[in-house]
C-alpha cells in the first residue's frame, strides 16, 4: 500500500500547505515559511520507488474489505482512518484535517514530469462565482441570494500534454458573387474557385484531461493554461490540496489529441482565406510526426451549489481565473427576450424587403 507523506513544520510540528500568496509552504500556526526547494528531497525517493507487491494468503484480520476502487490509510498525525479513491494522490483527514500525500500514487511510472502550482486561493474561487453571476440578464433573481456553495475544492487534475509537428494540406472550393441590376433586371454572377493551402504547424503542450471523473468539456473550457510556469513536479505543491493520479492512459488520450490538433490546424488554416462569399473544404491531409507526451497535474478550483433542489457545478482555472459554469434560466424572462427579438427581426425583414423593392 502506499506511503502516506505529511509535510510537519520543524518549528511547532503542525502541518504545512503550499500557499499560494508566497508560492512556498506555510504553516498555519507559527506562520514559518519554507522554500519548496528546500524540501526536494522529499521528492528524490520517488524516482526510484515502485509500487508494492505483498500478498498474504489466508483470512483478513480486519471486517474491513477493500475494493479496488477504495483504499484505507491511517493518518500518522492523529491515527483515524482515511478511506479514498485508487485514484487518489492527495486528500486530507477527515478527523484533524492534516494534509496527506499519498506517495506510492505518484512513484515510478506513476511521477508526473511537470506541475503547475496554484496561482489563486479558495477565496478567489468564491469572488469568481460571484462575477460569474453579475450581468446574466436571463439568470432568476433570486438564484444570487438563494443559492448556496456546498462545497468547494481546490484539487490538482491530471493531463496529459502533448507536442507535435503537423504536415497539413487542404484543399477548398470556394465561391464569389456579384449582384448588380438594370432597369429591368437583377443579375447575379457566382465565380467558383479551387484553393489549396499547406504548411507546417508545431505543437506544443496539447492538454487532454487524463482523470475519468473530469468532464473533458469542462476541462478544456477553462483553458488555456501558462505552460512556461510549470515547474518540474514535487509533492511539496500538493499540500493542501487534493490530487489525483491518472486512470485515462496517454495511449487511451491520443485520439482526443489528434481530434484537438486537426481541429486547430483547420481553423487556422481557413482563417488565412478571405474574400470569397462561400468557403468548403473538400478535402483534408493532417499527418503528425516527432509526438511526444509528457505528464502533468493542473490546478482546478471546482465548486458545487445547489438550489430548488438541483445541483450546479462551476470549474475555475487555478492559474488564470478563468471561471465557467451551468447557470439556471428565469423562463419568463426568456419568454420576453425572445418575443423582443422575434419582433426586431421581422421589422428588420421588412426593411430589407422594402429597399429590395425600391431598386
Amino acid at each position: 500500500m502506499s506511503e502516506l507523506m505529511q509535510y510537519k513544520c520543524p518549528c511547532c510540528g503542525g502541518s504545512i500547505e503550499f500557499d499560494v500568496g508566497t508560492q512556498k509552504l506555510k504553516c498555519p500556526y507559527c506562520d514559518t515559511e519554507f522554500d519548496v526547494e528546500a524540501l526536494k528531497h522529499h521528492d528524490e525517493a520517488l524516482k526510484e520507488d515502485t509500487a508494492d507487491a505483498m500478498s498474504w494468503e489466508g483470512p483478513r484480520g480486519d471486517s474491513w474489505q477493500e475494493s479496488e476502487d477504495i483504499r484505507v490509510y491511517t493518518c500518522q498525525s492523529c491515527g483515524g482512518e482515511i478511506a479514498c479513491e485508487a485514484t487518489t494522490a492527495a486528500t486530507s483527514c477527515p478527523y484533524c484535517g492534516n494534509p496527506v500525500v499519498m506517495t506510492g500514487r505518484l512513484a515510478g511510472e506513476l511521477k508526473p514530469d511537470l506541475v503547475v502550482p496554484f496561482k489563486l486561493d479558495k477565496k478567489a474561487a468564491k469572488e469568481g462565482l460571484k462575477r460569474h453571476l453579475k450581468g446574466k440578464r436571463l439568470l432568476p433573481k433570486i438564484f444570487k441570494d438563494e443559492n448556496h456553495i456546498d462545497e468547494i475544492k481546490g484539487i490538482y487534475v491530471p493531463f496529459w500534454l502533448f507536442d507535435a509537428d503537423a504536415d497539413a494540406s487542404i484543399r477548398y472550393r470556394a465561391t464569389r458573387t456579384r449582384i448588380w441590376s438594370d432597369s429591368r433586371y437583377r443579375y447575379t454572377e457566382t465565380s467558383h474557385f479551387a484553393l489549396h493551402r499547406a504548411g507546417h504547424l508545431g505543437f506544443m503542450g496539447v492538454p487532454v484531461d487524463g482523470s475519468s471523473k473530469m468532464d473533458n468539456a469542462l476541462m478544456e473550457s477553462i483553458e488555456p493554461y501558462d505552460l512556461s510556469q510549470a515547474v518540474d513536479f514535487q509533492t511539496a505543491y500538493l499540500a493542501g490540496y487534493l490530487a489525483d493520479r491518472y486512470d485515462v492512459s496517454s495511449d487511451d488520450s491520443i485520439p482526443r489529441a489528434n481530434e484537438r490538433i486537426k481541429t486547430t490546424t483547420e481553423q487556422y488554416f481557413a482563417s488565412t482565406i478571405s474574400g470569397y462569399s462561400s468557403v468548403v473544404p473538400e478535402r483534408s491531409r493532417i499527418r503528425c510526426e516527432g509526438g511526444k507526451v509528457r505528464y502533468a497535474l493542473l490546478p482546478v478550483w471546482l465548486l458545487s451549489t445547489s438550489w430548488q433542489g438541483k445541483n450546479y457545478l462551476f470549474a475555475m482555472n487555478g492559474q488564470t481565473g478563468k471561471f465557467v459554469g451551468d447557470l439556471p434560466l428565469d423562463k419568463k424572462a426568456y419568454a420576453i427576450w425572445l418575443s423582443v427579438l422575434t419582433a426586431g427581426l421581422t421589422a428588420a425583414s421588412f426593411v430589407v424587403l422594402w429597399l429590395l423593392s425600391m431598386l
